[in-house]
């Protein structure tokens, strides 16, 4: 990192620097004071409503942004649940098993819809009827991984039974807690669907800790326990800056920064003059570049904003969609300047709408939280990190090739 921009950091706190807006008002960052914030939020209403009238007028649909590949999600809701996210995000081309995992995922938006029990039936019957043809779901799992996928199909054909059961007595509850058993177990099994890394990274970016697939990381703070799960099959470089410093156990004791009800809660600046993580084989400032990957594409893009890229409505495969969504913090006008800081999003329909919003593409996700969402709803600037750890996935963790 130039000297100048040192010294430039250590004039101002890094926090104050991180997250800047759109184009037309670049210079404004996170730390607005709340009437500032509300007026903001009230501008950027107005402009979401003014984009939704062009493209209406424009002929221009949600449905015809959507890429073939999402042509199975659950239709007429933008997916804000973070382990669904990370399901579609795998790379993976099954049809029957997504036909699977979209039938699953929505019965809970009917649960949501005055309990739809009629749809809750037809979406079981799909997800029966892919069952009862295992050999198309097992063509994609290798060879030595399908005796193991073939006792997942078995569980998940009777995990579908008992729900029809279920329905059959509307028990909301305990069809919901089946409903994620059966999830649960279809991310098992996409996950041995994956063969291999799906890109190279390139080389430039050799001197830094890659993630080659998925790990979890346990958070314990100081008003409850997080668990959330980073994706390195889209993001290997964000992520795997990100678990070698749980690894080392950086962000132990660390405070969240900054925080601002409804829109985000920071963390990872360490005590003294460094504002992010400083590696002590080089004595250098880590820095990561901005990574995001399109979907439709095969490698994510690197050391630019899709807004730059001229690519305005092309959509992340980690999208800003989910609370709780982590994401790499960096300052403002340096796309590769990241480090160590990153953020939970906390998710405001208002603010940032489901599926198209303003924050996709001008900064990178690279997980989502899976268990605690309480739990962060309750956590302001102030309160603490007491330990960060891998419980899953550091065997996917591939250290640096060169200092």
């Amino acid at each position: 990192m130039p000297n100048s921009l040192r010294a430039e950091r250590s004039r101002s706190p890094y926090c104050e620097k991180m997250i800047h807006g759109l184009r037309p008002v670049k210079n404004l960052m996170l730390h607005l004071s709340h009437p500032m914030f509300n007026l903001f939020k009230s501008w950027l209403n107005h402009s979401l409503i003014v984009i939704l009238l062009i493209t209406v007028f424009l002929g221009i649909s949600i449905a015809g942004w959507t890429p073939s590949s999402s042509a199975a999600l659950p239709s007429g809701n933008a997916i804000t649940d973070g382990r669904a996210l990370l399901r579609y995000a795998l790379p993976i081309d099954n049809k029957p098993v997504r036909k699977l995992q979209a039938s699953l995922e929505d019965i809970s938006n009917q649960l949501r819809a005055n309990r739809r029990w009629g749809a809750i039936s037809k979406d079981l019957s799909n997800a029966s009827r892919v069952l009862d043809q295992p050999s198309q779901i097992l063509a994609s799992v290798p060879a030595e991984r399908q005796p193991q996928a073939e006792a997942w199909i078995a569980e998940l054909k009777s995990g579908v039974d008992k729900m029809q059961e279920l329905v059959t007595v509307r028990d909301k509850e305990k069809i919901k807690s089946e409903r994620n058993k059966l999830l649960d177990i279809v991310t098992q099994l996409e996950e041995a669907m994956v063969k291999k890394f799906p890109f190279e990274v390139p080389a430039e970016y050799s001197n830094l800790p890659q993630l080659k697939g998925h790990a979890t990381v346990a958070i314990k703070t100081n008003k409850g326990d997080l668990t959330l799960v980073v994706d390195g099959y889209s993001a290997p470089v964000t992520a795997g800056n990100f678990v070698d410093l749980v690894q080392r156990g950086f962000y132990n004791g660390l405070e969240f920064t900054r925080s601002e009800e409804s829109y985000f809660l920071q963390t990872g600046d360490p005590p003294g003059k460094d504002v992010g993580f400083v590696d002590p084989n080089t004595g250098k400032y880590r820095a990561i570049p901005l990574e995001i990957l399109v979907e439709g594409d095969k490698a994510p893009t690197y050391g630019i904003t899709l807004e730059e890229a001229g690519r305005y409505i092309d959509m992340p495969v980690l999208p800003f969609s989910s609370f709780g969504a982590v994401v790499m913090a960096r300052p403002e006008g340096e796309v590769n300047g990241g480090s160590s800081q990153f953020f939970f999003f906390l998710f405001e329909p208002e603010l940032t709408p489901a599926g198209r919003n303003l924050l996709d593409g001008r900064y990178a996700v690279f997980g989502y939280l899976t268990q605690g969402q309480d739990v962060l709803d309750t956590l302001k600037a102030g309160d603490k990190i007491e330990s960060a750890t891998v419980i899953q996935g550091i065997e996917n963790l591939v250290e640096p090739q060169a200092a």
